[in-house]
């Protein structure tokens, strides 16, 4: 756009405007409390099935592409509260209750969904466990913690056989295990049979006694930070979140908002986090919109998958991580068909899981302009497993890096901490703690009962507060260097990432305690593809290339930080890929900052060694 030129006007959001109160305590903390209240909400996510099946019993829910045909397999609400009726009088016969789950190993499906809401219906807390937990560990060191830790009644596995190892390693002979291909083992029951139960009454009376303290999910930590602990996740929890989003509702701002038009939501994210099954899943539900499962992911291989989706779809809102977003605007720069399908119906696109860099945001709004002749509300919710969603953007933002400000029903809780205000919430949402982790829970809340996140944040204008908050990392990923000038972890990473992008897809920073800060990073797969075959195939070859051209995008980074806690001095470019084994990087793609160096400090101690390591560039 030319310069000076004025910048388009953004497609409203349907959302009130921020009105935030705050107030200081004497000891330094910033309490947070939106002046909306929480609106209308659910009686519990199973109530809510069932209503909208009544309202609308022929409207699509969930669409899956099949993998043989190609084609979508549409189920809608009114065959959706059958079917999770049968199963729930199924599970109901084969012993599920409170205090037996249903373990759920495979990953996003309608028929997984199904089982999810079905357990619920019986007050049997469903417990989906991440799928890598199983397909990709070799010790299924966390998927026995995780089975151990709730205990469930019932497994679901949608194919039993690539399920088959991690399942004997359970010794799960207590377990009744079904599936929709059983493979043939007689001891598997077939998930078309219990899909066909004839429901009683005692589904109906079993929903009857479901209250907000119900347990409606056992959701794990992603064990970032040790083994996964186990979050017992309520209905009124999983209700109050939605409440919150509702009170900040104002559908009367959109002067395009069509009350009968049917919402379109794609979506990969896994169902084992909140993001992807408590926010996006949910709320489909409440919204009585359209669920389409994404089999792809943002990775070289799944992607390609979720770029024909998204034509079929043209979905009205999509969420996901800053690299899919980043992978999805490499695709509509060269591919104006897809640019459009993409747009066409578009409300707000929504991030997660690290920050948007400011080329990917000024990238993605310039395509919507493109499509539009408009920006698009580029948003985002800040919230963690335990907590559910706690502050949202919802307003239209010039700006990346905000989280936004409390739902209502939440307060935040703003505490100094060296250099940073650390952030603790209580509200609704909040966990009452850990399952069975009394000395845990008693650590994570303040003597206020606020729930300490571990993040901190800072004001986009502490004079002004309704202007918003913005992510300033971990507080123990911050690092002093030797000179004692403190590193900002949160905000160098995501920097320095977007600084050598598309070469790399994930960065650690060192140099605790060291003169300087360092960097160690992960090629992109579809980059580093690029370079071996330009070097005939010789990895050697194409490492060396690969290495000094993330060196020239990391000087040009060096050379507009004015400071030393913001200048990379050495590089390493890793060839290992960080192990979801040993909690190095989660499903979601988080990787894990303290524990990669810690882990690999033998590569630590090279960078900084003198001379440095083969393979460390000086910059």
């Amino acid at each position: 756009m030319a310069e000076g030129q004025s910048l388009p006007q953004f497609r409203l959001l349907p959302m009130k405007a921020p009105d935030i109160h705050m107030t200081r305590s004497d000891d330094g903390a910033i309490y947070l409390t939106p002046r909306q209240a929480p609106g209308a909400r659910p009686t519990t996510i199973p109530h809510c099935l069932d209503e909208r099946a009544a309202q609308h019993p022929d409207r699509p829910f969930l669409r899956e592409r099949d993998t043989q045909t190609d084609e979508w397999n549409t189920l809608t609400y009114g065959e959706a509260k059958a079917i999770t009726d049968s199963l729930a009088q199924a599970f109901l016969e084969l012993g599920a209750g409170p205090d037996a789950p249903v373990m759920i190993l495979s990953g996003n499906t309608t028929r997984s969904a199904m089982v999810i809401l079905a357990a619920q219906k019986v007050g049997a807390p469903a417990a989906p466990i991440s799928v890598p937990y199983s397909l990709m560990s070799t010790d299924y060191e966390k998927l026995k913690h995780c089975f151990g830790a709730v205990k469930p009644a019932i497994i679901f596995a949608e194919q039993y056989k690539p399920f088959r190892k991690a399942i004997a390693a359970l010794g799960a002979d207590d377990c009744r295990i079904f599936s929709a291909d059983p493979g043939g083992e007689n001891t598997v029951r077939h998930y078309d049979e219990l899909a066909t139960t004839a429901p009683t009454s005692a589904v109906a009376d079993a929903m009857a006694r479901l209250s907000d303290s119900s347990i409606g999910k056992y959701l794990f930590t992603s064990g970032s930070t040790g083994l996964p602990k186990p979050v017992p996740t309520t209905q009124g929890a999983m209700c109050s979140m939605i409440g919150g989003q509702e009170g900040l509702r104002d559908d009367a701002r959109d002067p395009e908002h069509d009350p009968d038009q049917v919402h379109n939501v794609l979506d990969w994210l896994p169902w084992n986090h909140i993001s992807g099954s408590n926010v996006n899943f949910n709320g489909a539900i409440w919204n009585g919109a359209t669920f389409w499962i994404d089999g792809g992911k943002p990775t070289p291989a799944l992607f390609p998958q979720t770029i024909e989706n998204i034509r079929d779809c043209s979905p009205s809102s999509f969420g996901t991580a800053p690299i899919a977003l980043a992978m999805l605007a490499d695709a509509m720069e060269a591919d104006d068909t897809l640019l459009h399908a993409f747009y066409r119906n578009m409300r707000s696109i929504g991030y997660g899981g690290a920050t948007l860099s400011d080329d990917l945001y000024d990238r993605l709004q310039a395509l919507a302009i493109k499509a539009t002749g408009r920006r698009i509300p580029i948003i985002t919710m800040y919230g963690a497993t335990e907590t559910q969603g706690v502050t949202v953007v919802h307003w239209e933002a010039e700006r990346v890096g905000l989280i936004g400000l409390p739902l209502p029903g939440m307060t935040l809780k703003l505490v100094p901490n060296g250099v940073k205000l650390e952030v603790r919430v209580k509200g609704p949402s909040v966990m009452q703690g850990y399952l069975d982790s009394p000395k845990t829970n008693a650590e994570v809340f303040d003597e206020e009962g606020f729930y300490c996140l571990g993040d901190a944040v800072t004001f986009v204008d502490a004079e002004r507060p309704e202007k918003g908050l913005v992510f300033d990392g971990r507080v123990g990923e911050d690092f002093k260097l030797s000179s004692g000038t403190w590193v900002s972890v949160g905000t160098l990473r995501p920097d320095f990432v977007a600084a050598c992008s598309p070469l790399i897809f994930d960065a650690v920073i060192a140099g605790q305690d060291k003169d300087f800060a360092s960097a160690m990073v992960w090629p992109s797969q579809a980059i580093m593809e690029q370079y071996v075959k330009a070097a005939d195939n010789d990895p050697d070859k194409a490492l060396q290339a690969f290495t000094n051209e993330v060196a020239k995008k990391a000087k040009a980074f060096n050379a507009g930080e004015p400071g030393s806690s913001r200048r990379i001095k050495r590089l390493l470019v890793l060839t290992e890929a960080p192990s979801i084994d040993a909690g190095e990087i989660t499903d979601k793609g988080y990787v894990n900052q303290r524990l990669v160096i810690d882990r690999r400090a033998d590569l630590v101690k090279g960078i900084y060694a003198s001379p440095p390591a083969d393979g460390v560039v000086q910059l």
